[in-house]
């Protein structure tokens, strides 16, 4: 049996997605175990986090500056930007190395069921950066699912009239595949065969 301590530490890390209780419950006696080599590192690196994080305010990436490293990073092309849903997709897509533009974050997807509509979402001030100028393309890099193709409709529809190419990501994209969960080959593949809308 247990501290409450360790229980309260379990149900925390069994909270976390990916994690059920008895991965975190693992997880603990790792910690346990190596409490110098990964207990105590662990509590150090969220601590500095907890302590610095931020939301930047011209994307919406998480970060520990504001703005973000990807918004301050001088060898990016700020006349290409990627429309992504989440965080998580800012990441993954980033990870690849295969666009050489910035990003936006919408903060989710439209969605009649769930109530999420267009003033819920980061698209005014995505709205707010094109018709600022200095951008020749944007790439919608929303999901292949029902939600995220709406999504990727109804910004299209707000960005008709702009002097930019519009495109979004090839769907070579599994249907109802999440950017987070794809590999970095089939990410490259649908950056590359990425299309002009409409």
């Amino acid at each position: 049996m247990a501290s409450p301590e360790i229980d309260a530490l379990t149900q925390a890390l069994s909270r976390l997605p990916g994690l059920g209780p008895r991965s975190a419950r693992r997880a603990v006696l790792h910690l346990l175990k190596k409490r110098e080599a990964a207990m105590a590192p662990l509590l150090r690196a969220l601590e500095a986090v907890n302590d610095r994080l931020s939301t930047c305010h011209i994307c919406g990436n998480v970060d520990t500056v504001d703005p973000c490293g990807v918004c301050t990073d001088p060898r990016r092309d700020s006349r290409a930007l990627c429309v992504v849903e989440d965080v998580s997709d800012l990441w993954a897509l980033d990870k690849s190395r295969l666009f050489p533009g910035r990003f936006h974050v919408l903060g989710g997807c439209l969605s009649a069921l769930d109530g999420v509509r267009p003033e819920d979402l980061a698209i005014d001030s995505l709205i707010g950066r094109v018709s600022a100028g200095g951008i020749d393309e944007v790439v919608l890099a929303m999901n292949a699912t029902l939600e995220g193709q709406t999504t990727a409709h109804y910004i299209a529809e707000r960005l008709e009239g702009y002097p930019i190419r519009l495109t979004q990501l090839a769907h070579g994209l599994p249907v109802g595949g999440e950017l987070d969960y794809l590999d970095e080959g089939t990410l490259a593949q649908a950056l590359r065969a990425r299309r002009p809308l409409g």
